[in-house]
């Protein structure tokens, strides 16, 4: 499977290289990341400045669109990859490139393309369970989602990003957050103490990682 490739890649302000210990080490050396996306076994890679990335144990296919992202200069908004090596970026003003997602999902983002909705923020697993968070509302894939959903926007107000895993559910609304299946104690904690305006989330197991639209953030990977 590609997304166990152990090449190291240097090609521009971007590179993959292998371990996690290497993404640690760039977030550290940039001293800012917008984002990342991190899983238990298929990968991970961090986001920073308007099209910088680092990336270790990714699929070659999703490398190799980011590194044609960032030669167009293209901003780099968010990046979703699931254990299987299913992706998607989210570049530029609702520009899209993804491999093997959902078609449910890819039928939401080109109704939103062509309604003109700005696409916020994108998650899905490897069970086609998905989110898309717009500027206006937000869909998911079945009426269970859309309602926890909801649930939440009644009680912490507006949706920012969510994040879907084979196994959990994080939610960040503008006033707090929701949970549900295996979400770390310690990631709950996290959010409680932070002093930061949490934009993007992720998880993955026990590893999880938040950050503000600024770029600062917070780990335990």
């Amino acid at each position: 499977m590609q997304a166990l490739l152990c090449l190291l890649i240097f090609s521009g302000n971007h590179v993959q290289a292998q371990g996690r210990d290497f993404v640690r080490q760039k977030i550290s050396e940039h001293g800012e990341c917008r984002n990342v996306a991190i899983t238990k076994t298929g990968g991970d890679l961090m986001l920073y400045g308007n099209n910088g990335w680092a990336a270790t144990g990714c699929p070659q296919s999703l490398t190799n669109a980011l590194s044609e992202l960032n030669d167009e200069e293209e901003y780099l908004s968010d990046v979703q990859l699931t254990e299987n090596g299913r992706w998607i970026v989210l570049y530029g003003r609702n520009g899209f490139r993804w491999n093997d997602i959902p078609y449910s999902l890819e039928r939401k983002l080109r109704e939103c393309n062509n309604e003109g909705e700005i696409v916020l923020s994108v998650t899905f697993n490897d069970d086609d369970d998905w989110i898309v968070i717009t500027e206006h509302y937000y869909s998911a894939s079945d009426d269970a989602i859309l309602q926890w959903l909801k649930e939440g926007n009644e009680n912490y107000g507006m949706l920012w990003s969510a994040c879907i895993t084979d196994d959990a559910v994080v939610a960040v609304f503008a006033e707090g957050y929701q949970y549900v299946g295996n979400v770390p104690d310690d990631l709950k904690t996290a959010l409680k103490d932070t002093t930061l305006d949490v934009f993007r989330l992720k998880i993955a197991g026990s590893a999880w990682f938040f950050s503000d639209v600024n770029g600062s953030y917070h780990y335990n990977m």
